[in-house]
């Protein structure tokens, strides 16, 4: 005798309750015996009845359409030509499985998508130079600044673009200070990178880090920035 744990709310419906009795006799839905799944779903629902437990009336519906379809299949048909365009009552039930099968898997995926969107935050792209003290910044630092977040934001665009995207995943913890150090250590061997070249690693952090990082050597003078042409390459100098 089959034994069933009565959880009749972790169930979304009659239907959801008959594809989880089809998955546990694991046979295929176009394979169901309507005699045999007819039983073990008035099992479980006599089972909630001993447990006094309330039973939607959406499931007794159900529980009487299965008797219906039972006794029509095991009930000899004494009406065969007035019976002859009578739709199948199991080909019927298959039916509205596999239809409920489809909208469920649906349902699952677009939850997917969901959690996946959710893990995603946008920011709208603001002015940085607000965030600087005119005292602190001259005209020619203003430009440099301009030149910088039109290079960044190209730099991104470019990469957006890219499908896949070469993408390297790193796990340090990096702060401007730090990055400044790389940088001036790469300064040091090279006198001059190009301004993408410096980005090698393609991760949130670490982009904001770098990226900070130039503007704060540009502001203190370490490094000049220098572009020949308007849409040549971006470099980045070290100041001797």
């Amino acid at each position: 005798m089959t034994e069933y744990k009565v959880t009749i709310n972790s169930f979304e419906g009659p239907l959801d309750l008959l594809l989880h009795l089809i998955k546990q006799s694991k046979v295929e839905i176009v394979d169901i015996k309507i005699e045999e799944i007819a039983k073990q779903y008035l099992d479980y629902i006599n089972s909630m009845k001993e447990l006094n437990l309330d039973i939607a009336s959406e499931y007794l519906v159900m529980a009487s359409e299965l008797i219906e379809m039972k006794s029509r299949i095991l009930l000899p048909n004494n009406n065969q030509e007035e019976d002859d365009y009578e739709e199948d009552p199991r080909e019927i039930l298959i039916n509205r499985l596999l239809e409920y099968k489809r909208y469920k898997e649906m349902t699952n995926t677009f939850k997917e998508l969901e959690e996946i969107r959710n893990k995603i935050h946008t920011k709208i792209p603001e002015d940085i130079k607000k965030y600087a003290s005119v005292s602190d910044i001259s005209y020619e630092d203003s430009l440099n600044v301009d030149l910088l977040v039109d290079a960044i934001k190209k730099f991104l665009e470019r990469k957006e673009q890219e499908k896949p995207l070469n993408t390297k995943i790193t796990k340090k913890e990096y702060s401007v200070s730090k990055r400044s150090h790389e940088i001036r250590k790469i300064l040091k061997n090279k006198k001059k990178v190009y301004f993408d070249e410096l980005f090698d690693i393609y991760a949130k952090d670490y982009i904001i880090v770098t990226f900070l990082s130039i503007l704060d050597m540009t502001r203190k003078q370490e490094i000049d920035i220098k572009q020949e042409n308007n849409f040549s390459k971006i470099a980045v100098i070290i100041k001797e």
